[in-house]
């Protein structure tokens, strides 16, 4: 969201947080895609014609199935986007060994997604993942900056590197791991390059917008931000602003 509005700060944005039902990660593919369809529905209900699924594991579970069975009935005319495919668009071009690694939740690890994705743009790429499923847990507890949360991102990254010793890339596969970045470079003390997504789907956003003008035309510009949430509005604003980078003022909702 911060890389979105930096990005493109002539457009209005809507940021729902469905904090109430996180973490989506260890969640069945039943589960993730009703919750992420039901959050599509709100965004639509309230005007919007472009939603992105700014969730990996919502991208993996959810996206294809909403994309391909539900928009034609909803409407064919509104579009709903995920953070995987702009990623695995690109990844390939950080890497010169031709191995990257992947850290995401369970549920973004098992589906494969990734591994698919990137194989369709970089065949020679080999993708190695590790599932981290402690991680937002404890960034959604605020304990990232803590002992206990040092032991697990160190213990993700020798499991992942262990896969492979040639992997120089790799990826932050879930949208909260960003935070963690300062403590994962130490950790790697390295030349390995680590990519967060934010710029990366913020850059394909806009290009996205070129490309469909007819999207682009029914998006409202008036420089407008707006944060909802499904759970407590105060600790959502005390949350966010880690990831915003600055206060944010948010609404509480029901689904």
């Amino acid at each position: 969201m911060k890389e979105m509005v930096r990005t493109l700060p002539e457009y209005d944005f809507l940021y729902m947080g469905d904090n109430a039902r996180a973490p989506y990660g260890t969640r069945s593919y039943e589960t993730v895609y009703a919750y992420t369809l039901e959050s599509v529905k709100w965004f639509f209900n309230r005007g919007c014609s472009l939603v992105i699924l700014a969730c990996n594991t919502a991208s993996a579970k959810a996206l294809r199935t909403i994309q391909q069975n539900d928009l034609p009935f909803i409407d064919a005319n509104k579009r709903v986007l995920g953070v995987i495919r702009p990623t695995a668009e690109v990844i390939g071009n950080y890497t010169k060994t031709n191995e990257i690694g992947i850290l995401g939740t369970k549920g973004t690890v098992q589906s494969g997604s990734y591994v698919l994705e990137i194989e369709k743009f970089f065949p020679n790429v080999k993708v190695y993942q590790q599932a981290c499923p402690l991680l937002v847990p404890l960034i959604e507890n605020n304990e990232y900056q803590n002992a206990g949360a040092e032991f697990f991102v160190k213990k993700y990254l020798t499991d992942l590197r262990k896969q492979s010793a040639n992997i120089d890339t790799i990826l932050l596969g879930c949208t909260h791991y960003p935070v963690l970045l300062n403590q994962i470079d130490e950790i790697l003390h390295t030349n390995i390059k680590v990519l967060s997504q934010g710029e990366i789907v913020a850059k394909s956003l806009k290009n996205y917008l070129v490309r469909h003008l007819q999207i682009q035309e029914k998006c409202s510009k008036g420089g407008q931000v707006s944060f909802f949430t499904t759970d407590a509005s105060d600790d959502f604003e005390k949350h966010s602003s880690v990831f915003y980078g600055k206060p944010v003022s948010a609404t509480h909702i029901r689904l």
